[in-house]
Order: structure tokens, then C-alpha cells, then sequence
């Protein structure tokens, strides 16, 4: 097959990629700068920006099958203000279903939010929630993924753990989190599990207008992930609660000042981010198979 990822310069989008090649598919990545980084040889790249039509129309041109996977993160303020998660997410989406009917690209595989909801609680899950909305009134074969927080080479989550205590104490001996880190839960799947899946998805027609919740084997706060991570370098560290109200507060001050997060994310910080039943199974995967966090990074039990 002939296969358009877009987004596919990323984290999720490497890992992929790397899948479908070996898998025996032709590959094509869609990004605004895909510099083949971290991409196999074999893939093909294609420049464009996904809120611009004009620009990433050709790439779909002679695709059996499209990946959605461009996506701002929810742990972060993104450039231009939280109204870019709609322009990104939605508006994004929108496009390259355009594009794909346009072009008569039959599968469109869309990677989405556990949570997604167009009335959701924060600018992300709202605009992931009207993607999935356009995605399934459209008339493509459409496959939609949930999935946790996704960990693994290249991403992001293990980094955030550490960014957060020099956002919010750097220099003293303490780890301020909002709520104590136990207001939130996870359930992270581990990216070379979760890859096969989405390739299974492009190949397979069985899961043809299905949305899939993915998560890890594991629910764990955003504490315990702290503290495994600082466990895995020989580190200790003492957290200590952050009021919820005084992280609003103190987050819209730095917000404006260009500090990375604002109320929109402090607000993700309450949101549980778990499935409501772990659809890996449809996979033929089982959850207690699944690569724990912890062993991940390499700690015992």
C-alpha cells in the first residue's frame, strides 16, 4: 500500500513509519519540516502545513491509506495561544480530509485524545473532540485511536517529569506538584506497542469505523511517575503539594511572561487520562503482556 503519514517526522510518526516500511508499504511522511531524521531510508518526505490546504493537497495524490497524527501537546502552551489546538487539531483535520476525498484515499487512520469531547474542559480535548466529529461524518474508512500518554525514544513524557521541578523549584530541595501529582492518572503504553496497532489499523478492514481507547498495563499518578523516573537515575525527591488554586494563579502570572504552561494546562493536570475499557485486545494484544513503565526504565518488580 501506499501510505501518507502526516505528522510522520515526530515521535509517534518515526516510530510508524519505521512499522509500515517494514511491513512492505510505500511510505510517504507529510510535515512542515520533514528533514528524514530519524526516518528509514526508504520513506519519502513531503513539506506542508496542515492548516494550509494549498500546500499538502499533492501529497495525497496516489495514497491508498492516510495517518493522521499531527497533534500540539496538551502539557504545553502552544505558540499562538491556546486557540491553535482548534487550527492544528480540528482545522488540520478538516484538510487533510479534503485532501483524502479529493484524491479518493480510501482508509483514514486518526490519532486522537483519550477524553476528546467537542464540550470538553480544556482547548485540547475540545479540538480533538471536533476532529474526531468531522472524521466520522466523513465518508472515508475511518479508524480512530484514543491512546494514553505514549512513552518511549524520542518522547516527551519522561522529560516533562523533570521540566516540571525547574519550572517549580528549581535551586531547593523539594518538588512542588500540583495536587500533590495525585489528582492525575495515566496509563501509558509504550510506543513499540502501540505503533503495530495504528499499521494494523491501515491494513486490516475489520477495524473499519471503530474508536479505540489504548492504554498501558498500568494506571499510575502523576507522583508515583515522578518518583519512578528519579528512581531509574539514583535520585530521591520530596514532593510536596501545590494547591490547585495557587498553580492557577501563579501559572497565568508566568503564563505571561512566557513560561510554558498556563490555566489550560494546569486544568489537564486534574483531568484522568485512563481508559475506560483498554481496547488493545482488538489487537490481539493482551494488557498484562504490555511493557510496564517501570521496566521501561529499567526498575525491578
Amino acid at each position: 500500500m501506499n501510505v501518507l503519514v502526516v505528522g510522520g517526522s515526530g515521535f509517534v510518526g518515526t516510530h510508524l513509519s519505521e512499522e509500515l516500511v517494514e511491513r512492505g508499504h510505500d511510505v510517504t511522511v507529510l510535515s512542515r519540516s520533514p528533514d528524514g531524521e530519524g526516518l528509514p531510508a526508504a520513506v519519502n518526505t513531503y513539506a506542508g502545513d496542515v492548516t494550509d490546504y494549498d500546500s499538502i493537497e499533492g501529497a495525497f495524490e496516489g495514497q491508498d491509506a492516510v495517518v493522521y497524527l499531527v497533534a500540539l501537546s496538551p502539557l504545553f502552551k502552544p505558540d499562538g495561544g491556546d486557540e491553535m489546538h482548534d487550527r492544528v487539531h480540528r482545522g488540520g483535520a478538516e484538510n487533510c480530509l479534503r485532501a483524502a476525498a479529493e484524491h479518493g484515499v480510501e482508509r483514514f487512520v486518526h490519532q486522537s485524545a483519550l477524553g476528546a469531547d467537542a464540550d470538553g474542559p480544556t482547548h485540547y480535548l475540545r479540538a480533538k473532540g471536533r476532529a474526531e466529529q468531522l472524521v466520522r461524518d466523513s465518508d472515508r474508512e475511518w479508524v480512530i485511536f484514543r491512546p494514553s500518554i505514549i512513552f518511549g525514544e524520542g518522547g516527551e513524557f519522561v522529560e516533562f517529569t523533570k521540566k516540571l521541578k525547574s519550572w517549580f523549584a528549581p535551586g531547593v530541595p523539594v518538588y512542588p506538584l500540583p495536587g500533590g501529582g495525585k489528582q492525575t492518572r495515566f496509563q501509558p503504553i509504550w510506543v513499540g506497542e502501540f505503533v503495530p496497532m495504528m499499521a494494523d489499523a491501515v491494513e486490516d478492514d475489520a477495524h473499519v469505523g471503530e474508536t479505540y481507547e489504548i492504554g498501558g498495563p498500568d494506571v499510575l499518578t502523576l507522583r508515583e511517575v515522578t518518583e519512578l523516573v528519579y528512581d531509574s537515575e539514583g535520585k530521591s525527591v520530596s514532593i510536596v503539594p501545590l494547591p490547585m488554586a495557587m498553580a492557577n494563579v501563579g501559572l497565568t502570572v508566568l503564563g505571561s511572561v512566557g513560561f510554558p504552561m498556563g490555566k489550560d494546562q494546569v486544568r489537564s493536570l486534574r483531568l484522568d487520562n485512563t481508559t475506560d475499557r483498554n481496547d488493545v485486545d482488538a489487537f490481539g494484544v493482551s494488557e498484562a503482556d504490555l511493557t510496564t513503565f517501570r521496566s521501561y526504565l529499567g526498575l525491578a518488580g
